[in-house]
């Protein structure tokens, strides 16, 4: 991975993606930002218990950072539903309810919040199409991540192969435990898992991209753990502290005739 720390933000990217000149990505700790409390940081968070204002200026900042007006995000609900966002990046963008956005037109960030879920991005260098999904349990469960490439294939002609994936930070095998995943987990799952019932969700998930298409080489896995109580001052984590913010992880098309 790469780490950035700069400007007062403090965040990771894929190598394989920052090496292409027409996208941007980051996945940001909660260092920096405007937010106080359990939320302290750089908070994305509404809903939380977290002041709007607070939120808003975090937004406000990420977006003069990475250099766009426009967030396009999601109310995230832990479902499979993927959105395509074909909207003009010179409007707001429309929050919507969904779990993954899917867009072509340059110039807007797909921002996914999380506090242990993953966030996985996607980039198709050929079609330029980006993706960013919400897939924490459930959504592996429902596999999103294999909803969202059939979109991308279907609506933009992706095609999977030409795909570059990447894994956020995210709840890891060592904190992940899930003492009843007989009744929660499909038994494809279950190999996954070890004798303390710790299950490896990155695991899990390559093996979803793949098995759509996607080539293993160009899957990387940011194989950093949000719950684990040495990266409490990088990353919030619900599963740790119950109360906490919303890490943003954003991915966009450049709007290279700029």
């Amino acid at each position: 991975m790469i780490e950035k720390n700069e400007n007062g933000f403090h965040y990771f990217q894929f190598p394989h993606m920052a090496e292409h000149a027409g996208v941007v990505h980051g996945l940001f700790t909660r260092k920096g930002g405007f937010s106080e409390g359990p939320y302290q940081g750089l908070n994305m968070g509404t809903g939380t218990g977290d002041s709007d204002d607070a939120v808003g200026r975090n937004k406000d900042a990420l977006c003069g950072y990475m250099g766009s007006e426009h967030l396009v995000y999601l109310r995230q609900v832990h479902g499979k539903d993927v959105l395509c966002w074909d909207g003009d990046a010179a409007e707001d963008a429309t929050v919507a309810e969904a779990d993954a956005v899917i867009t072509d037109r340059p110039g807007a960030l797909l921002m996914i919040k999380t506090a242990d879920c993953q966030a996985v991005l996607l980039f198709d260098p050929v079609k330029k199409v980006v993706a960013n999904i919400h897939s924490g349990w459930r959504g592996s469960v429902a596999n999103i991540i294999g909803r969202t490439l059939s979109v991308m294939t279907e609506r933009y002609g992706s095609d999977p192969a030409d795909v570059l994936a990447g894994v956020g930070p995210s709840l890891g095998p060592c904190c992940a435990e899930f003492v009843n995943f007989e009744r929660e987990l499909p038994e494809a799952f279950w190999a996954f898992g070890d004798r303390r019932r710790h299950f490896d969700f990155w695991g899990i998930s390559r093996d979803q991209l793949e098995k759509e298409g996607v080539a293993a080489g160009n899957i990387q896995v940011s194989g950093l753990c949000t719950a684990c109580p040495d990266n409490k001052d990088l990353f919030f984590s619900y599963r740790r502290d119950k109360l906490t913010g919303r890490l943003a992880n954003v991915i966009g098309l450049k709007d290279l005739k700029r």
